[in-house]
Protein backbone atom coordinates (compact mmCIF):
# COMPACT_ATOMS: atom_id res chain seq x y z
CA UNK A 1 0.00 0.00 0.00
CA UNK A 2 1.55 3.27 -1.10
CA UNK A 3 0.51 6.41 0.79
CA UNK A 4 1.57 9.46 -1.22
CA UNK A 5 0.05 12.01 1.12
CA UNK A 6 2.42 14.41 2.87
CA UNK A 7 2.23 15.42 6.51
CA UNK A 8 -1.07 16.98 7.59
CA UNK A 9 -1.23 20.74 7.19
CA UNK A 10 -1.85 21.12 10.93
CA UNK A 11 1.69 19.92 11.57
CA UNK A 12 3.37 22.00 8.86
CA UNK A 13 4.91 24.36 11.37
CA UNK A 14 4.67 22.96 14.87
CA UNK A 15 7.22 25.42 16.23
CA UNK A 16 5.17 28.38 15.06
CA UNK A 17 2.01 26.93 16.61
CA UNK A 18 3.76 26.33 19.93
CA UNK A 19 5.24 29.85 19.87
CA UNK A 20 1.82 31.34 19.12
CA UNK A 21 0.34 29.42 22.05
CA UNK A 22 3.17 30.53 24.35
CA UNK A 23 2.60 34.15 23.32
CA UNK A 24 -1.16 33.89 23.87
CA UNK A 25 -0.82 32.30 27.31
CA UNK A 26 1.90 34.50 28.80
CA UNK A 27 2.61 38.17 29.36
CA UNK A 28 5.57 39.92 27.71
CA UNK A 29 7.22 40.13 31.15
CA UNK A 30 6.91 36.34 31.66
CA UNK A 31 8.34 35.64 28.21
CA UNK A 32 11.24 38.06 28.73
CA UNK A 33 12.00 36.53 32.12
CA UNK A 34 11.95 33.06 30.55
CA UNK A 35 14.29 34.09 27.72
CA UNK A 36 16.77 35.87 30.00
CA UNK A 37 16.76 32.91 32.42
CA UNK A 38 18.47 30.96 29.62
CA UNK A 39 20.77 33.75 28.41
CA UNK A 40 24.34 33.39 29.71
CA UNK A 41 26.15 35.56 27.16
CA UNK A 42 25.38 39.26 26.76
CA UNK A 43 22.71 40.06 24.14
CA UNK A 44 20.83 43.15 23.06
CA UNK A 45 17.29 44.01 24.09
CA UNK A 46 16.33 43.54 20.42
CA UNK A 47 17.54 39.91 20.52
CA UNK A 48 15.61 39.25 23.74
CA UNK A 49 12.53 40.94 22.26
CA UNK A 50 12.67 38.75 19.17
CA UNK A 51 12.95 35.54 21.22
CA UNK A 52 10.25 36.74 23.63
CA UNK A 53 7.95 37.80 20.78
CA UNK A 54 7.54 41.36 21.99
CA UNK A 55 8.66 44.89 21.08
CA UNK A 56 12.25 45.98 21.81
CA UNK A 57 10.96 48.91 23.90
CA UNK A 58 8.93 46.50 26.06
CA UNK A 59 11.89 44.16 26.38
CA UNK A 60 14.20 47.00 27.41
CA UNK A 61 11.72 48.18 30.07
CA UNK A 62 11.36 44.71 31.61
CA UNK A 63 15.08 43.93 31.32
CA UNK A 64 15.92 47.12 33.20
CA UNK A 65 13.43 46.16 35.93
CA UNK A 66 15.01 42.71 36.13
CA UNK A 67 18.44 44.34 36.33
CA UNK A 68 17.23 46.49 39.23
CA UNK A 69 16.02 43.29 40.92
CA UNK A 70 19.40 41.57 40.43
CA UNK A 71 18.13 38.95 37.98
CA UNK A 72 19.93 40.50 35.01
CA UNK A 73 23.45 41.88 34.58
CA UNK A 74 24.11 44.65 32.11
CA UNK A 75 27.21 45.55 30.14
CA UNK A 76 28.04 48.08 27.48
CA UNK A 77 28.45 46.62 24.01
CA UNK A 78 31.18 47.62 21.57
CA UNK A 79 28.92 50.20 19.92
CA UNK A 80 27.73 51.67 23.22
CA UNK A 81 24.41 49.82 23.51
CA UNK A 82 23.36 47.98 26.63
CA UNK A 83 23.68 44.21 26.63
CA UNK A 84 21.84 41.90 29.00
CA UNK A 85 22.43 38.44 30.44
CA UNK A 86 21.28 36.43 33.40
CA UNK A 87 23.12 37.38 36.58
CA UNK A 88 25.33 34.85 38.32
CA UNK A 89 23.60 35.65 41.60
CA UNK A 90 20.17 34.70 40.30
CA UNK A 91 21.53 31.42 38.95
CA UNK A 92 23.17 30.56 42.28
CA UNK A 93 20.00 31.38 44.22
CA UNK A 94 17.87 29.33 41.81
CA UNK A 95 20.20 26.34 42.04
CA UNK A 96 20.41 26.62 45.83
CA UNK A 97 16.63 26.84 46.14
CA UNK A 98 16.23 23.78 43.93
CA UNK A 99 18.71 21.85 46.09
CA UNK A 100 16.88 22.87 49.28
CA UNK A 101 13.55 21.70 47.84
CA UNK A 102 14.95 18.25 47.02
CA UNK A 103 17.57 17.49 49.69
CA UNK A 104 17.34 17.60 53.47
CA UNK A 105 19.90 19.67 55.36
CA UNK A 106 21.41 16.54 56.93
CA UNK A 107 21.78 14.88 53.53
CA UNK A 108 23.23 18.11 52.11
CA UNK A 109 25.90 18.20 54.84
CA UNK A 110 26.78 14.58 54.01
CA UNK A 111 27.03 15.32 50.29
CA UNK A 112 29.18 18.41 50.91
CA UNK A 113 31.55 16.30 53.01
CA UNK A 114 31.77 13.68 50.25
CA UNK A 115 32.43 16.32 47.58
CA UNK A 116 35.17 17.93 49.70
CA UNK A 117 36.79 14.53 50.15
CA UNK A 118 36.70 13.92 46.39
CA UNK A 119 38.25 17.35 45.75
CA UNK A 120 41.03 16.50 48.21
CA UNK A 121 41.59 13.23 46.33
CA UNK A 122 41.99 15.12 43.04
CA UNK A 123 44.44 17.54 44.65
CA UNK A 124 46.48 14.71 46.18
CA UNK A 125 46.46 12.58 43.06
CA UNK A 126 47.59 15.35 40.70
CA UNK A 127 49.61 17.52 43.12
CA UNK A 128 47.81 20.76 42.25
CA UNK A 129 44.94 22.71 43.83
CA UNK A 130 42.65 23.16 40.82
CA UNK A 131 41.81 21.75 37.40
CA UNK A 132 43.13 24.95 35.84
CA UNK A 133 46.51 24.42 37.54
CA UNK A 134 46.47 20.82 36.31
CA UNK A 135 45.94 21.96 32.71
CA UNK A 136 48.79 24.51 33.04
CA UNK A 137 51.11 21.94 34.63
CA UNK A 138 50.35 19.45 31.88
CA UNK A 139 51.04 22.06 29.18
CA UNK A 140 54.29 23.10 30.86
CA UNK A 141 55.43 19.46 31.07
CA UNK A 142 54.60 18.92 27.41
CA UNK A 143 56.53 22.05 26.38
CA UNK A 144 59.57 21.33 28.57
CA UNK A 145 60.16 17.70 27.67
CA UNK A 146 61.01 16.53 24.20
CA UNK A 147 59.99 12.98 24.94
CA UNK A 148 56.32 12.49 25.69
CA UNK A 149 56.91 10.23 28.70
CA UNK A 150 54.37 12.16 30.78
CA UNK A 151 50.93 10.57 30.83
CA UNK A 152 48.17 12.61 29.21
CA UNK A 153 45.50 13.79 31.60
CA UNK A 154 42.09 12.78 30.34
CA UNK A 155 40.09 15.93 29.45
CA UNK A 156 37.09 14.25 31.12
CA UNK A 157 39.00 14.31 34.42
CA UNK A 158 39.40 18.07 34.16
CA UNK A 159 35.70 18.49 33.29
CA UNK A 160 34.66 16.22 36.17
CA UNK A 161 36.85 18.17 38.60
CA UNK A 162 35.37 21.49 37.43
CA UNK A 163 31.83 20.09 37.70
CA UNK A 164 32.51 18.77 41.20
CA UNK A 165 33.87 22.14 42.28
CA UNK A 166 30.83 23.95 40.81
CA UNK A 167 28.41 21.51 42.46
CA UNK A 168 30.16 21.98 45.79
CA UNK A 169 29.79 25.75 45.45
CA UNK A 170 26.04 25.38 44.77
CA UNK A 171 25.67 22.96 47.70
CA UNK A 172 27.52 25.35 50.03
CA UNK A 173 25.28 28.21 48.87
CA UNK A 174 22.19 26.08 49.50
CA UNK A 175 23.39 25.18 52.98
CA UNK A 176 24.14 28.83 53.77
CA UNK A 177 20.72 29.95 52.54
CA UNK A 178 19.03 27.13 54.46
CA UNK A 179 20.86 28.11 57.65
CA UNK A 180 20.10 31.80 57.14
CA UNK A 181 16.40 31.05 56.61
CA UNK A 182 16.34 28.91 59.75
CA UNK A 183 17.88 31.70 61.82
CA UNK A 184 15.64 34.36 60.29
CA UNK A 185 12.55 32.21 60.90
CA UNK A 186 13.78 31.52 64.43
CA UNK A 187 14.41 35.23 65.06
CA UNK A 188 10.92 36.12 63.82
CA UNK A 189 9.28 33.58 66.10
CA UNK A 190 11.26 34.63 69.16
CA UNK A 191 10.56 38.32 68.47
CA UNK A 192 6.84 37.68 68.01
CA UNK A 193 6.68 35.59 71.18
CA UNK A 194 8.51 38.23 73.21
CA UNK A 195 6.20 41.10 72.29
CA UNK A 196 3.51 41.67 74.90
CA UNK A 197 -0.05 41.81 73.57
Amino acid sequence: MNDERGPPEDFADVNEAVSDEWEAETTPYERIRHVIAHTYTPVSADAVAEDARTAPKTARKHLNTLADDGVVETATGEHGGTLYRRSSESLVVEQATDILENVSTDELVTRITEMRERLNEYQSEYGVDSPEELAVAQTNQTLSSSDSAQPEIDPQTIRDWKTLRRNLAFANAALSIGNAERFVDGDNRSTDEGVPV
